[in-house]
């Protein structure tokens, strides 16, 4: 399955012990997991900005993403999808990804339930929507 988190995920995975650093483990051993460099350019920043977090410090944890992601360089949405224009991008890897389900704690992009065919989840309603499937 191939399966995109975004950056809010991709963070709280990163930054503690819990549903979101399961659920990357998870992905990274059992699924295709799919970013852009949209995404982890916000990942990048937000942990300097938000969470202070060194450059070095970042710089590691983007190079392990990078290894163990598939990036993909989607083309911009011909119109706007969500409330929020910044999630355009995530949407759009989501599709150039060719992503069973993206994986958001956003309410912008969860207000939104699917997009062109693509579930939009919690992290923590992946793994009953993962044993349906």
């Amino acid at each position: 399955m191939r399966v995109l988190l975004d950056s809010n995920v991709l963070i709280s995975a990163f930054i503690s012990n819990g549903v979101c650093s399961e659920l990357l483990d998870h992905c990274i051993i059992t699924h295709t997991v799919v970013t852009s460099n949209y995404i982890l350019s916000e990942f990048s920043e937000k942990l300097i900005t938000k969470f202070y977090y060194s450059p070095r410090e970042v710089s590691t944890a983007r190079k392990i993403l990078e290894e163990q992601c598939e990036i993909v360089n989607p083309e911009p949405l011909r119109f706007a999808v969500s409330r929020d224009v910044k999630d355009d991008p995530i949407l759009a890897a989501a599709l150039e990804g060719h992503c069973d389900c993206l994986i958001t704690g956003d309410k912008d992009l969860l207000v939104l339930r699917t997009f062109q065919g693509i579930p939009i989840l919690k992290p923590s309603a992946f793994a009953d929507w993962e044993i349906t499937r």
